[in-house]
């Protein structure tokens, strides 16, 4: 069981990080929703479509990109690098992932919410937006090998929300056994058939939820947000269950 509700005060202070608390009790909720948003947003961004969940028995933790992007673009990102699609002229999301990923690993989870929170694996979910999604999944893939030695578990869930496992992620060892769901528009490039093969690859459970639309961004219906909400109800520990006005998303 957890013994405190984290605070941003908690994270290392090179870290930009929101919480919201579970406004169901006053003890410290049996869930954490860590979010990682997409390339160029920021975590006060992202942290209002944590407000608009309304997740019962849970507290949702907003972490922002490790890096500022370059040239004035505005926003954060997870890369070691920032790199350019000779194809397209866009930032390229899989820029390598690697010290985002000993942060969230080491930093965020480790540390902070299970060493000073009293949180396990178990009670802990990731939410990310494209390059926010990629660096969830990795963390978990992280989080699995590192667990796998001292058996503690797999995490409660990844969702993904237009993106794959990286190919810059390593696929050495077995497979994670953290439940995956992608979510992704109507014939993605991004999230393709390869890309989920090679998801699959490295999760044991995965999931694929496409909009009846074609693009690669947040959820904009109750339709396409109904999956989501349903990973939730499946993968949260929660005795209120998810309240069915959640899934309305302004």
């Amino acid at each position: 069981m957890p013994s405190k509700t984290p605070t941003p005060s908690d994270f290392p202070s090179q870290l930009t990080v929101t919480v919201t608390p579970t406004s169901t009790s006053s003890a410290p909720a049996p869930n954490i929703l860590l979010l990682l948003h997409g390339l160029g947003d920021s975590a006060a961004a992202f942290t209002k479509f944590g407000e608009a969940l309304h997740l019962p028995e849970t507290t949702v933790v907003t972490v922002q990109g490790t890096a500022p992007l370059p040239f004035d673009l505005g926003g954060f990102h997870w890369g070691d690098d920032v790199s350019f699609d000779s194809a397209t002229g866009a930032i390229d999301m899989d820029a390598g992932l690697v010290r985002a990923t000993r942060i969230l690993v080491e930093d965020v989870v480790r540390d902070t919410l299970i060493r000073k929170c009293g949180y396990s694996l178990r009670e802990i979910m990731i939410l990310g937006f494209g390059q926010g999604g990629m660096v969830g999944l990795v963390t978990a893939r992280e989080l699995g090998i590192r667990n796998n030695e001292q058996q503690s578990g797999s995490l409660s869930g990844v969702i993904s929300i237009g993106a794959p496992y990286p190919l810059s992620g390593s696929r050495v060892g077995p497979t994670n056994r953290s439940p995956v769901l992608l979510v992704s528009g109507r014939d993605s490039v991004v999230v393709s058939d390869e890309a989920v093969r090679r998801t699959k690859q490295v999760f044991e459970f995965v999931e694929v939820s496409r909009y009846a639309r074609k693009g690669d961004s947040m959820p904009s219906s109750r339709d396409e947000m109904l999956p989501v909400m349903q990973f939730f109800a499946h993968r949260l520990r929660s005795r209120q269950g998810v309240p069915e006005g959640s899934m309305e998303i302004s």
